[in-house]
C-alpha cells in the first residue's frame, strides 16, 4: 500500500489483472454548522434528503432538549451506518458524519480542526458583528476540502 496526503491506493493483483481502489484518508462525509438560533450558516452535504434549514432546526431543537436533561446537551447520535458528531463553541453548533467504521476519537479531532479554522478565519469581531447573512460562510468549503471526503471524486479516481 502507497500512502500520500490524501488517499491510500490499494493494488490487488490476480492472474495478470491489477485492480486499484482508491481508499481516502478523509473523515468527514458531511458537515454543517447552525447558529445557536438555529440557522444553518453552512453546509456541505452529497444526498441531501432533507432541507438543510429544517435539519438545523431540528438539530437545534434537540440539542436544546438534550441540555435540559442532562449536562452538555447532545454529542453523537447514530442511524444505519453513519454517525454525526457534535461540537459546541461560541453560539454555534458543528455537526458532520461519518462512517461508523471510524473511531469517534479521529472524527472528533477532525471537526475541532475544522472548527478551529471557522474561527481562525471568521474573527470574534466579524461574528459578533454577524448579521445573520450566511453568504458571509459560503467560501469555507475551499478551507476545508481536505477534511471532507468527496465520494464522488472517490468513485470517479477509482474507476479512471
Amino acid at each position: 500500500m502507497i500512502e500520500d496526503n490524501k488517499y491510500s491506493w490499494l493494488s490487488i493483483k490476480s492472474k495478470n489483472l491489477q485492480v486499484k481502489s482508491l481508499v481516502s484518508n478523509k473523515i468527514l462525509r458531511d458537515m454543517w454548522i447552525v447558529s445557536e438560533g438555529g440557522l444553518v450558516v453552512f453546509s456541505r452535504v452529497y444526498e441531501k434528503i432533507l432541507d438543510e434549514q429544517l435539519f438545523g432546526a431540528l438539530l437545534t431543537a434537540l440539542n436544546s432538549f438534550a441540555e435540559e436533561i442532562t449536562t452538555g446537551g447532545l454529542s453523537n447520535f447514530e442511524l444505519s451506518d453513519m454517525r454525526f458528531t457534535i461540537l459546541k463553541r461560541a453560539h454555534f453548533i458543528f455537526i458532520a458524519n461519518s462512517d461508523k467504521k471510524i473511531k469517534p476519537k479521529k472524527v472528533l479531532q477532525e471537526l475541532r480542526n475544522v472548527m478551529d479554522k471557522f474561527f481562525t478565519l471568521y474573527s470574534k469581531e466579524a461574528i459578533d458583528n454577524w448579521d445573520n447573512e450566511i453568504s458571509m460562510f459560503s467560501n469555507f468549503d475551499k478551507e476545508i476540502e481536505d477534511s471532507l471526503d468527496d465520494p464522488i471524486k472517490k468513485m470517479e479516481q477509482a474507476f479512471w
